[in-house]
């Protein structure tokens, strides 16, 4: 087992930084945890791209299968960290045993994941269009394509996520499985979760014989990490999960360089829910219970948190507010993951409670230690919602806000007023498919996933699965940093004309050695 040393991971190596170091709090005791990680420099950063850049060639062209079992040998990795890594992940968010298992299940499931798609070879869109010599009026030369790793990317580890968004999270996941070198910040709220993981993935980097490049690991607080990796001309792609103001500073970084680049930035979402007038009067109580359900758990620190409830005024929303009012107040308080979170959330809830445009309907039971995370309830009229920013922000935790609406034209007029959001939901019956038919094309330019009759917490990692959305709930409305599809973000097409066969990749020779799904001619050929 590896015993923490508080050093940056460069390459295979595990170098001590001469920064101020940082110290992990357990924010359910305030205890300050060792050791501490002093920052990284741009000496740090340099000789993390400098590896990562001199790895790229020979990593990118590395066959479907050495890849996908270097993805395998991660997770096989990170679970023979067995109970330490569980044990230091609570330490160091709060966050309860089973949450912590059930995340490191998910972090090795989706490198799993992605091993099966990279050994399947879709991802590279193979297309061949053969030369037609005899072709009038001009003939057609031989044309292939493929798609190839953007380059090495810079990923930032995620706070509310120690595991599943951090340094084998699903950024560094869909970067390695695309053929991109990683270079990892991690999030200073969990350093030693982290430097775990991290010693695990340069084992596996080890194992699989890949040059040391791959992946490096590096600890700093302040700005000169973070934009001294988004800055480095051999850093080709980001990819980031945090505020919206720390994802703004690093995509106007990225596009004030030489050569700009994508920063592939999940930042704000209040992931609205509306409650369709039949499923109001046939279940508004049953509503309200399972919404708090879905709006307390984890301390409503997802980024899917329902913080935003929409439906027209009237005795059935009535109902559903007295239901959620009581099932708040009945809900006890819970740590939340750092004390710079719970800071922001008591402002955010604050800023509600002295609007004169918001009602407070209920708080949840208050906490007897630090940074304890009381839920709370507020009321607003749409006119009002509509007419104040203040209002309409996000509050990171569990606390949301029910606008009431007076027809449904109000209602269409506020899901149009709404920023770019991760999730929409429609609580619905039969009866409401004409009303829902209504809104669902605004919730589709508004939304990354649409749905009906479930809550947004939870997030399934699969094939089909879009964690993204128009700014500012994500910096890119094209891409998911969830699922199969993220590895997209860090590729690009590649057109061969008339290379000798020699020259050619495996995967778009003649004969198919490589054994992909091919385009050929517009035909799919097995």
């Amino acid at each position: 087992m590896y015993a923490l040393e508080g050093k940056q991971l460069i390459g295979s190596q595990a170098i001590a930084a001469k920064g101020e170091p940082i110290h992990a709090i357990n924010p359910a005791t305030g205890e300050t945890l060792v050791p501490g990680y002093p920052a990284g420099s741009r000496a740090e950063v340099e000789r993390a791209c400098e590896l990562a850049w001199a790895a790229f060639d020979r990593y990118r062209e590395t066959g479907l299968e050495a890849r996908a079992t270097f993805l395998e040998t991660i997770a096989d990795e990170i679970e023979a960290l067995g109970d330490a890594l569980i044990e230091r992940a609570m330490a160091e968010s709060g966050l309860p045993q089973a949450r912590i298992a059930g995340e490191r299940s998910r972090t090795c499931g989706q490198l799993r994941l992605f091993a099966t798609v990279v050994r399947a070879g879709e991802w590279l869109d193979v297309r061949h269009d053969p030369a037609l010599t005899e072709r009038e009026p001009m003939p057609r030369v031989d044309l292939r394509q493929r798609h190839i790793a953007l380059g090495p990317v810079a990923v930032f580890g995620a706070s509310n996520f120690p595991l599943a968004f951090s340094v084998a999270g699903g950024d560094t996941a869909s970067a390695l499985a695309a053929g991109c070198p990683v270079v990892v910040k991690a999030h200073s709220a969990h350093p030693g979760t982290s430097e775990l993981v991290g010693r695990a993935v340069q084992k596996a980097v080890a194992r699989c014989e890949l040059p040391e490049g791959v992946f490096s690991l590096l600890f700093g607080s302040g700005r000169e990490i973070g934009q001294g990796l988004v800055s480095d001309p051999r850093i080709k792609a980001v990819g980031f999960t945090g505020s919206r103001s720390g994802g703004t500073a690093l995509i106007q970084t990225a596009q004030a360089r030489p050569e700009p680049i994508p920063v592939y930035a999940e930042m704000s979402s209040i992931n609205p829910v509306f409650l369709m007038p039949e499923a109001l009067k046939a279940r508004g109580k049953a509503l309200g219970e399972a919404f708090v359900g879905s709006l307390t758990m984890g301390a409503g620190q997802f980024c899917t948190n329902p913080g935003l409830v929409i439906a027209i005024e009237g005795e059935e929303l009535d109902g559903f507010i007295a239901a959620a009012a009581e099932a708040v107040k009945g809900a006890g308080a819970q740590t939340m993951l750092t004390p710079g979170i719970f800071d922001a959330y008591c402002k955010g809830v604050a800023t509600l409670a002295d609007s004169d445009k918001a009602r407070e309907v209920a708080r949840g039971l208050a906490g007897d230690g630090p940074n304890q995370c009381q839920a709370g309830l507020f009321v607003a009229k749409a006119s009002d919602f509509l007419n104040d920013e203040a209002l309409q922000a996000e509050v990171f935790g569990s606390t949301s806000l029910v606008v009431k609406c007076a027809d449904l034209d109000e209602v269409k007029a506020l899901a149009e007023g709404l920023e770019g959001q991760l999730t929409a939901t429609l609580q619905m019956d039969d009866g409401d498919i004409d009303t829902a038919r209504i809104l669902l094309p605004v919730l589709e330019r508004r939304a990354g996933r649409v749905m009906a009759n479930g809550w947004p917490t939870g997030v399934e990692v699969c094939h089909a699965m879009v964690h993204g959305g128009p700014y500012p709930a994500t910096s890119d409305s094209r891409t998911t940093s969830v699922g199969s599809a993220a590895m997209h973000r860090f590729l690009r097409p590649v057109c061969y004309q008339n290379l000798p066969q020699g020259l050619l990749p495996e995967a778009i020779r003649d004969g198919n050695p490589a054994g992909v799904s091919r385009l050929v001619d517009g035909q799919r050929e097995a």
